[in-house]
């Protein structure tokens, strides 16, 4: 069970991030690669600023709960309070790329589980709380909205 929890907590963001990146680098059209690119930098950086705020604004736990049980961490970790997770924030900026990226419904679904299942594996190998991962997908949620207006650029020229 250790061994699962492992995995999911650490070992499938390896398979995610190459995902992300063979998908971006390849199902982007060249013409597009700019444009596409800069909303994900701005994303991306919004979406690690917000975090950053949101762990200096407020920690509710100044220890994980692996040590407020006194247990060993079932994964990696920073070693910091954990408010906001890294790792949900890192997984959830990635999905949410390639689903502007690509908007292939059907990989944006697959790397959502896969991106949920890393936030379960973080929770239950005790290096997070509930709330530590909900803040990251926040965080990263924020990041997207960098998304939306371009988006909606994009279906009025398609209407032209």
């Amino acid at each position: 069970m250790d061994t699962l929890i492992k995995v999911l907590a650490d070992g499938i963001v390896v398979p995610l991030v190459l995902t992300a990146v063979v998908t971006l680098v390849w199902l982007v059209p060249n013409r597009e690669k700019f444009r596409v690119y800069s909303r994900m930098l701005l994303a991306g950086l919004t979406s690690y600023f917000v975090a950053k705020l949101m762990a200096l604004a407020w920690q509710p736990s100044t220890e994980r709960p692996f040590e407020l049980l006194g247990v060993d961490p079932g994964a990696s970790y920073l070693n910091n309070p954990g408010f906001p997770s890294d790792h949900a924030l890192f997984v959830w900026v990635l999905v949410f790329a390639v689903w502007y990226g690509v908007r292939k419904p059907w990989l944006t679904c697959v790397m959502a589980v896969v991106a949920t299942l890393v936030c379960l594996g973080r929770v239950l190998a005790l290096v997070h709380t509930p709330l530590d991962v909900a803040g990251g997908v926040f965080a990263a949620a924020i990041g997207a909205l960098w998304y939306l207006d371009d988006i909606q650029a994009t279906k009025k020229l398609a209407k032209k």
